[in-house]
């Protein structure tokens, strides 16, 4: 774990770069997913089209302080998970925003065995043309990564 958040900071300290970045662990003993997202927050206040008005007062820190519902509205539109071709939804465990990066934990519910996941990424895709989102996929013994891009906004994995 600590050679992704060294891997992930490294990837993002180069703004203006247009990336985005998520990891999805399976975790067998939860029957879930634990996913992670990482953007830059002023990419996020584009891509999600916030007014200015609507932000000012939220804490985006905190998930309890309305923000909350923002991020988690955002996360499931522009990023859609199949597992076994059934779509799962994301609860919003926490955010934290620093130092212009916005990181979110997501928590997705499924208990049956995997054989296929699906990862339709289009964090962005509308904003940059040369928009980035890396994912990686880990499930017991399997770990894959991919690059998502605007051309190509969807991958599936399939799990052995």
């Amino acid at each position: 774990m600590m050679f992704n958040n060294l891997l992930i900071s490294l990837l993002l300290i180069t703004h203006p770069v247009h990336v985005s970045l998520m990891s999805m662990d399976y975790v067998q003993e939860m029957l879930s997913f634990d996913v992670f997202v990482k953007v830059y927050f002023d990419d996020f206040l584009l891509d999600s089209r916030l007014e200015d008005e609507k932000i000012k007062d939220l804490d985006f820190s905190d998930k309890d302080s309305g923000s909350g519902s923002i991020v988690g509205k955002y996360i499931n539109e522009k990023i859609i998970i199949y597992v076994n071709k059934k779509q799962l939804q994301g609860k919003l465990i926490n955010i934290y925003l620093a130092d212009n990066e916005l990181d979110m934990k997501l928590k997705y519910n499924y208990g049956k065995r995997i054989r296929t996941i699906t990862v339709k990424n289009s964090i962005m895709t509308s904003l940059y043309n040369d928009q980035s989102n890396m994912i990686i996929v880990r499930v017991n013994n399997f770990e894959e990564g991919i690059k998502l891009t605007s051309d190509k906004t969807e991958q599936t994995f399939k799990i052995k």
